[in-house]
C-alpha cells in the first residue's frame, strides 16, 4: 500500500474540515501545495499539477522517492507544471513535486494505463452495490424512481446502455472478474448487464410516480402527459446490440428475443424514436422551470444512442427494419446539429449529470456507422471542441459556467469533470486532437486532486477502505459526505462524493474558502448538494470507457516479431500484438485475448500473453487457416464502435481452374 504516513495528511484534512463547519471558514489548507493527481499518471498521456499562486517561470522538480534523484526539471507557466514528456520504463516508483519555498506534493506513480487500473472495477462495482435487490424480477416496482435499482437513480440511471459500453471498449479485462454476481463461466459485468436488462424488461411498463416529480410532466404549452416510462426500452435496445456482439454466450435466444420483441412494440408510443424536449416542470431548488433536457427522462442525445443501438440490432434480423431505426437515428443526430446551443446552460452544464451524453451520442455515431451520420456531425463537435478549450481556459483546466460564476454556488454538480473527461476522450479521438485529449485527462486529474481542495472526489472513509471501496493510491479524500442520504451510498465502492463549488475556487475578487458557507449550510437540509448520486458515477463510467480510444490497438507482424505485414498467406504463422489496458499487476505476465474472424465464420477467441513483467503489450501466435477459400481474416479487440481491427488478405488462396 502507498505511504501509511500520508494518513496525518487526512486527518489535518478532516480536523479543518470540522473547524470549517463551525463557521471557520479561512484556512491554509492544501493550495499552498503542489497539487497532483494522488494515484499519477498514465504513460504516454498528459501530466501536469497546479501551484496555485506561483510566478510565472519558478522551477520545479519531478524527484523519485526510491532514488531520491531528480528525474525532470520545469517551469511553471499560469500556476501549472507540465511534465508529459517524462516516460519511465519501470513502475511501482513514486513521485513527488517540488517547489521552492512551496515544499513537495503528495506522491504518485507513472505507470501504463494507470489510471484504468486502479478505476475500471471500481467503476463498476458502484453499480453492484446500488442495486437495492438482488432479485430483478420482484423488486418493488413503487421504487422504481425513488430507490430500485441503483437507488435514488432507478430507470433514469442507463446503466445497462454505459455498463455495456464499458464492457465493448475493454473486453477481456473484464472477463477477468467472476464469481461475485454469478458463477465462474460469467463475467461479473457481464452479470450486472444482464441484470440491469431483466429489471427493464420486468418493469418496462411501470407508470411511475409522474403526480409527485419535483413538478408535472409534459411539453410546454400542450397537456400534461399522463405516462411516465422513462428510459427502460432505451436499456434494451444496447442489450439487443450486444447480443449480436459479445452477449451471444451469455443470453438465450428466447430471453433475447422478448427484449426486441417489447422494443419493437412500444418504440413510438413511449416516444423512443425522438428527441423528447419539455419533459419536466421541475420546483426542484437547484433547477426550477421547464427543463427542455435534464439528467433523468430525456438527455440530449439520448434518442441518438438508442436508435443507433436498435439498428445494429434489426441489421442482423432477417425481418428487421435496420433503415427505420437508422432514419430516427439520423433526424435525432440531425436535431443536435441544428440547435444544441453551446451558450444554453440548458443545454449544457444545467443538465448536469447527463450533459456528457449529447457529444458522446454523435461521437458514437462517427464510430458505429460512420458513413451513415448526417452531414455537420463532425463539424459540430469540432465546434463543441473550441467551446471547451475556451472554457477550460484556466489552471484548472476546469469547464467555467461563466466569468462570473465558475461553477455552481451550492450544488456538488458532480456530473461536471468526472463525465467531462469521456466525451472529451471520445471527440479527441474522432478528431485526432491531442489538445483536447489533454484537457481530458486535466479532468482526471482534477476528480483525483489536482483542484483547489486537493482531495479526490469520493470520501476516503474506513468503511470503504475496509471493503476495498477506494482507489488505490489517493491519500486525502473528499472532506464532506452524505452516506445516510436518500442513496445509502456510504457502503457503496467506488461512490463519488462532491466537488468544487464557485466559492472554493480562488479568483480575483473572490475569497478563500476552505468549505464554502453554502455547503456548512446544506448538510442536512439538502441531500443533493452533499450526496453522491448513481447518475454521477454514470459520468465517470463513461469517462474510463472512452478513455483508452487512442491509447489500444491492434497490429500484426511476421512470425519473427520483426516485420508489420497486412498481407499474408494461407498456413502462414503471424504474431498478433494487442496493446490494451489490461496490466493489473506490475510484477507479473499477465494475459488477455482478441477476436479473429475468416470471412463470415464465427470469431475465434485466440489467447495473448505479456511480452514481460509491466509491459502493457500482448502477443500470441497463430497460423492463417489453410482453407482455399478464404480471402481476408479480421483480428479485432473490441466491438460497438470501440474496435480496434486490422484487415489482412490472404493471398494464394484461390483454386486454380
Amino acid at each position: 500500500m502507498k505511504r501509511p504516513i500520508y494518513l496525518l495528511s487526512f486527518v489535518f484534512l478532516f480536523v479543518l474540515f470540522v473547524k470549517a463547519t463551525k463557521g471557520q471558514e479561512k484556512s491554509n489548507l492544501p493550495l499552498d501545495k503542489p497539487l497532483v493527481n494522488q494515484v499519477g499518471y498514465n504513460l504516454g498521456e498528459s501530466k501536469r499539477f497546479v501551484c496555485y499562486g506561483v510566478n510565472d517561470g519558478t522551477p520545479f522538480k519531478i524527484i523519485n522517492i526510491r532514488t531520491d534523484q531528480t528525474v525532470f526539471e520545469g517551469k511553471i507557466l499560469n500556476y501549472e507544471g507540465w511534465f508529459s514528456e517524462y516516460n519511465p520504463i519501470s513502475a511501482g516508483d513514486e513521485y513527488v513535486v517540488e517547489v521552492n519555498d512551496r515544499g513537495k506534493s503528495v506522491p504518485f506513480w507513472i505507470a501504463d494505463h494507470l489510471i484504468e487500473k486502479v478505476s475500471s472495477k471500481l467503476a463498476y462495482d458502484f453499480f453492484v452495490d446500488v442495486r437495492g435487490s438482488k432479485d430483478p424480477v420482484h423488486s418493488n416496482e413503487a421504487n422504481v424512481y425513488g430507490g430500485g435499482p441503483s437507488r435514488d437513480g432507478s430507470a433514469y440511471g442507463l446503466e445497462t446502455v454505459f455498463e455495456s459500453l464499458f464492457y465493448a471498449s475493454n473486453p477481456a479485462l473484464f472477463d477477468r472478474w467472476k464469481n461475485e454476481l454469478g458463477n465462474d463461466k460469467i463475467p461479473d459485468l457481464i452479470a450486472l448487464i444482464l441484470w440491469h436488462a431483466e429489471f427493464a424488461y420486468h418493469h418496462y411498463n411501470y407508470n411511475g410516480p409522474i403526480g409527485y416529480r419535483h413538478g408535472t410532466l409534459g411539453y410546454e404549452g400542450q397537456p400534461r402527459m399522463n405516462y411516465d416510462y422513462w428510459n427502460m426500452l432505451d436499456q434494451l435496445a444496447i442489450v439487443c446490440a450486444a447480443y449480436h456482439s459479445f452477449l451471444k454466450p451469455y443470453l438465450s435466444e428466447e430471453t433475447y428475443r422478448k427484449y426486441r420483441q417489447v422494443c419493437l412494440d412500444h418504440w413510438k408510443e413511449y416516444d423512443r424514436y425522438k428527441e423528447v424536449r419539455y419533459w419536466t416542470y421541475s420546483v426542484k431548488w437547484v433547477d426550477p422551470g421547464f427543463q427542455e433536457f435534464n439528467e433523468m427522462g430525456n438527455a440530449f442525445g439520448q434518442s441518438v444512442m438508442r436508435n443507433l443501438f436498435m439498428y445494429v440490432c434489426e441489421k442482423n434480423e432477417k425481418d428487421g427494419n435496420p433503415a427505420q431505426y437508422l432514419k430516427w437515428a439520423q433526424e435525432s443526430a440531425q436535431d443536435i446539429i441544428n440547435n444544441w446551443d453551446f451558450n444554453n446552460p440548458r443545454h449544457m452544464w444545467w443538465i448536469r449529470n447527463a450533459e456528457h451524453i449529447t457529444p458522446q451520442s454523435l461521437a458514437l455515431f462517427l464510430m458505429i456507422a460512420p458513413d451513415k451520420a448526417p452531414k455537420g456531425t463532425k463539424e459540430k463537435l469540432e465546434a463543441w471542441a473550441i467551446h471547451m478549450k475556451q472554457k477550460t481556459n484556466n489552471c484548472w483546466k476546469y469547464r467555467v459556467h461563466s466569468e462570473t460564476e465558475w461553477a455552481h454556488p451550492t450544488t456538488k454538480e458532480l456530473g461536471g469533470a468526472p463525465a467531462l473527461a469521456g466525451s472529451m476522450f471520445a471527440v479527441a479521438y474522432l478528431l485526432n486532437d491531442p489538445a483536447l485529449r489533454n484537457i481530458g485527462w486535466a479532468q482526471i486529474d482534477f476528480t483525483f486532486g489536482a483542484n483547489p481542495l486537493g482531495a479526490h472526489f469520493s470520501n476516503k472513509s474506513k468503511e470503504r477502505v475496509d471493503i476495498g471501496g477506494y482507489w488505490e493510491g489517493v491519500e486525502v479524500g473528499w472532506p464532506q459526505a452524505h452516506p445516510n442520504g436518500y442513496g445509502k451510498l456510504g457502503l457503496v465502492r467506488g461512490t463519488l462524493d462532491g466537488t468544487p463549488l464557485d466559492g472554493q475556487f480562488p479568483r480575483k475578487g473572490v475569497e478563500k474558502k476552505t468549505i464554502s458557507a453554502e455547503a456548512t449550510d446544506a448538510i442536512g437540509k439538502n441531500a443533493y448538494s452533499t450526496e453522491g448520486w448513481c447518475i454521477s458515477n454514470r459520468g465517470w463510467l463513461a469517462s474510463m470507457t472512452f478513455s483508452t480510444l487512442e491509447s489500444q490497438q491492434v497490429r500484426i507482424f511476421d512470425e519473427t516479431y520483426k516485420n508489420e505485414i497486412k498481407k499474408v498467406k494461407s498456413g502462414q504463422i503471424i504474431t498478433i500484438e494487442l496493446k490494451a489496458a489490461l496490466n493489473q499487476d506490475w510484477n507479473k505476465v499477465e494475459k488477455g485475448w482478441v477476436d479473429v474472424y475468416c470471412e463470415h465464420q464465427p470469431a475465434t477467441k485466440v489467447e495473448v500473453t505479456e511480452t514481460g513483467n509491466n509491459t502493457g503489450i500482448f502477443k500470441a501466435h497463430y497460423q492463417i487457416p489453410k482453407e482455399k477459400s478464404i480471402k481476408s481474416i479480421v483480428v479485432s479487440y473490441g466491438y460497438l464502435g470501440f474496435e480496434k481491427s486490422v484487415i489482412l488478405n490472404v493471398i494464394n488462396n484461390t483454386l486454380k481452374k
